[in-house]
Formats: C-alpha cells, structure tokens, sequence
C-alpha cells in the first residue's frame, strides 16, 4: 500500500517546479494584427496602442500589376474537358436512338419522315429570302 502514496506525494513535490502554460503567458496576446505590402519607398505605417504591423516591402514596378498567382496560367490537366466529352458521346449514339433516320439501331427508321421535312422547309426558306416564288 505504501508505494501507491509515495507517487502521488512526489508529484505534489515537483508541480510547483514544473514549467506551466499559464504562468508562460504573463502578457495578453495583442489587439489587433496588421499584414500589409509596401511597393517601392512607401514607409510603414507605426503601430498603435497594443497591435502589431507587419509589412512586407515590394518594388515600384509590382504597384500596379495582377498578382502572381493570377497571372499564371493554370496548369492543363489532361484530356478533354467534360462538355466535349458528353457531346461526342452523344453524337456516337445518336445513330442508335430513335428519331435517327438510320438503319443502325431499333426505330432508326422514324426520324426519316421529320429529317425530310426540315431539310424541305430549309429550302423554303432559302427560296423566300432569295426572292422566288
């Protein structure tokens, strides 16, 4: 029984000489943080009070330009892109659907009928706006 007192005595013992979290942070963290850019002999602006300014200094000739990251080109990630791939898809199936005027897949043949049509009101229209009766 005696070893399970001794423990908890030698850690009252050396607590005090432990270094603790609360007796590290004496000072309030400041106010208020200031991140700023500075282009060519612009000076920084001082602190006030109980807040830090951090500037960081650039040249005359960065003043007024696009920032680096966005003027980068971002980089092309392989293949095609998705609105391009879904319609090659499209395009390669339509042969299949019905409404196709194709021999290829069921009901290729119904799209005959409307496939004709628009190509005869096309000519009209053609026909119309060239002047001919």
């Amino acid at each position: 029984m005696r070893p399970r007192v001794v423990l908890p005595l030698v850690g009252l013992l050396l607590a005090p000489l432990l270094p603790s979290p609360a007796l590290a942070q004496a000072e309030p963290p400041p106010e208020r943080i200031i991140n700023l850019l500075v282009y060519g002999d612009d000076p920084c602006p001082q602190s006030k009070g109980d807040e830090i300014v951090v500037c960081a200094r650039k040249p005359e000739a960065e003043r007024y330009r696009i920032p680096k990251k966005l003027r980068e080109k971002p980089a092309v990630s392989g293949g095609p892109g998705w609105g391009s791939q879904v319609a090659t898809m499209e395009q390669t199936q339509r042969q299949t659907l019905p409404n196709s005027c194709n021999a290829i897949g069921s009901n290729g043949f119904t799209g005959c009928t409307a496939q004709m049509l628009q190509q005869w009101f096309a000519e009209r229209r053609m026909q119309e706006s060239a002047g001919e009766p």
